[in-house]
């Protein structure tokens, strides 16, 4: 390559290059370890592998570039093209192998690593091309640089606006877009050292991806639909993508059904099943609730259980999604479900992390003097709320299950620990713990983390059509009762509880039986192991 052929504004205009094939290669092993977490969980293990993968991928795309001895340009332009073409097409088509846990697997692990070697490849060919115009400390320096910068924009880039402005599907046809646009420009840019024929064949090809690739940004929804529909196996109604998750709504002939991420959180028909069971033990076993906690529940249906208790003077619900705890005014039908319970004057609503949150308030009660919680089990519940108008004397904790381990920390020791700070001394818990007939380890290793925590515990079940029978527990510092009662307010207007069955709930079968398991610890998360374990021989 001559001076005369390549002067220093183009080759501003290669480091560009390297700058978008390095973000647009992230982006592509982001979506993938996203899509990975959706389908199969455990979030570590996914984005683990999806990285070996890709950065093996890479190895082997740079060892193949070897091999490649002549007409380097023309090689560099179809490898960006065949990498806009695999990319960009990557997320809609991981979502329409969803439906098949053993194809996705196969789908996915080619994918990444036909993107890895293609994305491999490349960057030797173009650092071969830049040789000999500048010399090797400049080259690998200056090449290295603008990789590296691209991997820092994409990952920045990924979270904070891909993901929630454009969705996983319309982020990869994008990318693929910007490739295919560099392999354009690159018949431009790259011209004398290309030969003149077939240069029309070659952006004739690149017009073509990029064609496909604008077509598909314009029906990413439709798409985006379909496999969703494909995999949910009924239409949706409604659909959004926020910074933290996937919003699903769809609809049948019976109600419709809330799906995140792609797992059910509820179906209309049955759900008071389940919320009823969440909410009335815990509150049947305080006399006059005032103070009530909830954490996760962004739905509201929790909240609205609560609300029938004419003493609860206020409710606190911490989600981290406000996404979720506005959705029910997006979503007419959720509003009615819930009777716009997040709407009532008792009700404040914090988004944030509840890990954080409960750390930090216990942590700034405790500076202010605020009872140890050895001294908080000496006293009375009402006697603890005249102290200290902070406490809570109910807590409902409807967190998702926990495949991954930033949902896994919300059942560790060192979360109950917290959480014990900012309770009344006769203060109850509830938690869903998902289902101990399916997930005999995942249910007794949150019991057992529970009582490893200070707690007293009881633990129950309830039968919920669409879930089959699914595991709580209720938690005290002092000893909770052995009978329970029905608040008066509440008598006959249950859907599903009456005092009968309330009581039969902590009756358990052999068949779910207590089975040993360890104590979930923030430093060791053994409840997610267990949860992909036993649910994954589901699949």
């Amino acid at each position: 390559m001559s001076e005369d052929s390549m002067n220093r504004a183009p080759l501003f205009l290669l480091y560009l290059n390297v700058l978008i094939i390095a973000s647009c290669g992230l982006v592509y092993e982001l979506l993938a370890g996203t899509l990975a977490s959706y389908l199969l969980g455990d979030s570590v293990t996914q984005f683990s592998l999806v990285i070996g993968i890709y950065l093996s991928a890479l190895g082997a795309g740079a060892w193949i570039s070897r091999f490649v001895d002549e007409r380097l340009a023309r090689c560099f332009i179809e490898v960006e093209l065949a990498v806009a073409l695999i990319g960009g097409a990557s997320a809609p088509v991981l979502f329409l192998a969803f439906s098949s846990v053993g194809a996705f697997r196969v789908v996915l692990y080619g994918i990444v690593f036909a993107i890895g070697t293609l994305v491999g490849l490349e960057l030797p060919l173009l650092m071969r091309l830049l040789k000999e115009h500048l010399d090797f400390e400049d080259l690998v320096s200056r090449v290295l640089a603008f990789d590296y910068l691209g991997a820092l924009f994409a990952s920045l880039l990924f979270p904070m606006f891909c993901v929630p402005r454009l969705g996983l599907v319309r982020t990869s046809l994008l990318c693929g877009l910007l490739n295919a646009a560099v392999g354009l420009w690159g018949t431009y840019l790259l011209r004398p050292l290309l030969s003149s024929r077939g240069l029309s064949g070659l952006r004739g090809r690149a017009c073509l991806v990029i064609g496909l690739l604008i077509v598909g940004i314009i029906k990413a929804d439709s798409l985006t639909t379909l496999a969703e529909e494909h995999v949910l196996g009924e239409p949706i109604v409604h659909a959004e993508t926020t910074p933290y998750q996937r919003i699903v709504l769809t609809q049948n002939a019976k109600g419709f059904q809330l799906h995140l991420n792609g797992h059910l959180q509820f179906n209309s028909v049955d759900e008071h099943r389940y919320h009823e069971a969440l909410v009335h033990p815990a509150l049947s076993s305080v006399k006059s609730p005032r103070r009530v906690l909830v954490l996760g529940g962004g739905d509201g249906l929790a909240v609205r259980e609560i609300l029938r208790y004419p003493s609860v003077e206020s409710i606190t619900l911490v989600d981290l999604d406000p996404g979720m705890t506005s959705l029910a005014d997006r979503f007419p039908p959720l509003a009615e479900l819930s009777r716009s319970s997040l709407k009532d004057r008792r009700v404040t609503i914090i988004n944030e992390d509840a890990f954080l949150w409960v750390g930090r308030v216990a942590r700034s009660e405790s500076s202010k003097g605020v009872a140890e919680p050895h001294a908080l089990r000496e006293g009375s519940g009402r006697a603890t709320q005249n102290s200290d108008e902070s406490l809570f004397d109910t807590v409902i904790i409807d967190f998702p299950d926990p495949g991954t381990f930033s949902v896994g920390k919300l059942y560790s020791t060192r979360f109950y620990r917290m959480l014990h700070e900012r309770l009344t001394g006769n203060a109850v818990i509830s938690v869903q713990c998902t289902s101990p007939l399916v997930a005999p380890q995942s249910y007794w290793c949150i019991v057992k983390t529970l009582e490893a925590s200070g707690f007293h515990v009881r633990p129950y079940h309830a039968a919920v059509p669409t879930f089959g029978e699914w595991g709580f527990v209720l938690a005290s510092s002092a000893p909770l009762p052995e009978t329970l009662s029905l608040s008066s307010e509440l008598s006959g207007t249950s859907r599903f509880l009456t005092d009968k069955i309330l009581n039969s709930l902590f009756d358990l079968p052999p068949d779910l039986a207590r089975v040993e398991a360890e104590v979930n610890q923030l430093n060791n998360q053994v409840l997610v192991h267990y949860y992909d374990q036993e649910w994954g021989a589901m699949k």
